[in-house]
């Protein structure tokens, strides 16, 4: 069975299926449609791609320069195995002509790395580093693509989504954090034709591998004083990581934890029974029964009473967003934002919690006026129908694609209602 991430099979003619590939590109981007056969994975690249804005002639910004690239580096997790890479790919990319690629987890290439003549043709495309090659900027690409599937993958020649970019063959693997398991970033090997065979894929999986590997090794175990960390952004129920351990707590359990660990001089019973449930008729005798069942999965130890509260402080994902933000780091909060806060959760503070911070990121987006971000925000699935956002992006990046989306959000906007009692759309997002 053909591996969907691997360009060519072996003993495919790559000149034959460039030629095929050329062709579906040109008719993809005149109509929009793939109507030859390409790859799935490519295929959904593409349409990304054209969702983001992006258009087949664009060419990639340098985000970092000069000495803001060199204090990102070397603070970056992945610094600590670039002599790893540079030992399994150096002489590789060297000897054949290649080049060694790093990027972070927002597409951004940290290194690059190989051949000297390479180098300076891949520098007219502006593949150096500091450089954005997320989708959302340059399209169809491997590191970029690897980063927003979180998969290892190879791009081929015309499955580039960028036409300048086509003449190159590239393969990238995620790398992620051996703790927390994100991404932390990808590694890349691009370069000519001879790249498109499938073991290209493999060996960059490989060395993405024994990258999170020695990051395990190099990553010292938690002391046990060390604050319990809670994960609570962009999923219903939230991760604990504490005393070596890492828990997942039901939708319930998650919502008593964020809220402690915004409180911690405690809450009382009653304070709890408001900020937890709508439901008025929901007894002390419920909650401190669900409380009874926390203590149990928590550990002794952890959860105190009179008032409930938590024995040691907590690291909540919430509290680093909300302090990025204050300190103006706008791109570091919207880094850190994984999605809504509890997302399904109905708890009332909850609810007022995920608003809250959403709009003070949203607000800042907007304020930051930077194209690239509003792009990360507005193709994020809380934040598709986000029409201020949608509009702050259109008058920064006024493409087709942009414009479309952003006359269906205001038609919706603007349209009767067809039921009764019905309203129209709300103009912010509902995250």
């Amino acid at each position: 069975m053909t591996d969907p991430w691997v360009a060519l099979e072996p003993g495919a003619d790559p000149a034959e299926h460039a030629r095929m590939l050329r062709r579906a590109h040109e008719t993809f981007t005149e109509a929009g449609t793939v109507t030859r056969p390409v790859r799935s994975v490519v295929a959904e690249s593409w349409r990304r791609s054209a969702r983001a804005g992006v258009g087949p002639d664009g060419t990639a910004s340098v985000e970092l320069a000069d000495g803001d690239l060199g204090a990102y580096r070397a603070e970056h997790p992945l610094a600590r195995v670039m002599p790893l890479f540079r030992e399994l790919m150096g002489t590789f990319a060297a000897d054949g002509e290649h080049l060694l690629a790093v990027c972070d987890a927002k597409g951004r290439l940290l290194w690059v790395e190989g051949h000297p003549a390479t180098r300076r043709n891949a520098g007219r495309m502006n593949f150096v580093p500091g450089a954005r090659w997320a989708e959302t900027a340059m399209g169809t690409n491997a590191p970029g693509t690897a980063v927003a599937v979180d998969r290892p993958v190879q791009v081929f020649a015309a499955e580039h989504f960028i036409r300048q970019v086509q003449p190159w063959t590239c393969a990238a693997a995620p790398v992620h954090d051996p703790r927390t398991g994100r991404v932390l970033g990808a590694v890349d090997i691009t370069g000519g034709d001879g790249l498109a065979h499938p073991h290209s894929l493999g060996f960059v999986q490989a060395v993405a591998r024994a990258a999170e590997s020695q990051l395990a090794l190099l990553t010292p175990e938690r002391p046990a004083s060390d604050a319990p960390e809670l994960t609570a952004l962009g999923r219903d129920e939230a991760h604990l990581v504490t005393g070596g351990r890492r828990i997942r707590l039901s939708r319930r359990h998650s919502e008593i934890l964020v809220l402690l660990a915004r409180h911690p001089e405690g809450l009382t019973g009653d304070e709890l029974l408001c900020a937890l449930y709508e439901d008025e008729s929901v007894t002390p005798v419920t909650l401190r029964a669900e409380l009874a069942r926390l203590r149990r999965v928590l550990g002794p130890g952890l959860l105190a009473s009179r008032p409930y509260r938590l024995t040691v402080p907590v690291e909540c994902d919430v509290a680093v967003v909300e302090r990025r933000l204050e300190t103006g780091a706008v791109t570091a909060a919207a880094t850190a934002y994984a999605g809504p806060l509890l997302p399904g959760s109905q708890a009332p503070a909850v609810v007022r919690l995920r608003h809250r911070l959403a709009d003070a990121l949203r607000t800042a987006l907007i304020a930051r006026r930077d194209p690239d971000l509003l792009a990360d925000w507005a193709h994020a699935p809380w934040g598709e129908d986000d029409l201020d956002v949608w509009r702050a992006l259109a008058v920064l990046r006024p493409t087709a694609t942009v414009r479309a989306r952003l006359t269906a959000l205001e038609d919706e906007l603007t349209a009767p209602a067809t039921w009764p009692g019905a309203t129209g759309r709300r103009g912010t997002t509902t995250v």
